[in-house]
């Protein structure tokens, strides 16, 4: 799983192609989930759960 924001969504959905070589699942954050956590790119808040 991947947390990203909007500017880094194209390169966590390659790392989970890459990855897992399966389709991946995009899930567009509540304001709840993304309190906890920043994107994994940079310091954004996330936008997107990426998961394979």
């Amino acid at each position: 799983m991947i947390y990203c924001c909007k500017e880094h969504v194209e390169l966590a959905l390659d790392v989970i192609v890459d990855e897992y070589e399966t389709a991946p699942v995009m899930k567009v954050l509540s304001e709840e989930e993304q309190l906890s956590t920043t994107c994994e790119y940079c310091e954004n808040k996330p936008v997107y759960l990426v998961a394979n």
